[in-house]
């Protein structure tokens, strides 16, 4: 493009809005998963509660917040694709405590 062509505001930005709007997507779910392991970590460790107790309160939290800040669906099915990962981790120390 030749400096001549070029007027000032006239660019489409459509590309680089939904570039921003998915990237700040992202960074929100990140932060929102970093702070509910925090959150499990917290309860079972410091506070001793029940691993099974403080994983149910931690996605029931995650699924709400979720859901208030317009994630839809693919949050809800995060939650529960973590939720069952964190109950095969838990099975896999149940059995290893057993045998030992």
């Amino acid at each position: 493009m030749a400096a001549g062509e070029y007027t000032r505001g006239e660019m489409i930005v459509d590309a680089q809005k939904s570039m921003y709007e998915g990237t700040m997507k992202a960074c929100a779910w990140c932060a929102i998963i970093i702070i509910l392991m925090l959150a499990y970590a917290t309860f079972t460790l410091s506070m001793g509660m029940p691993w099974l107790v403080a994983l149910v309160v931690c996605a029931g939290a995650g699924v709400v917040i979720g859901l208030g800040m317009g994630f839809g669906g693919a949050w809800v099915a995060t939650m529960v694709a973590l939720s069952g990962l964190a109950l095969f981790v838990q099975l896999l120390i149940v059995l290893f405590q057993l045998a030992l």
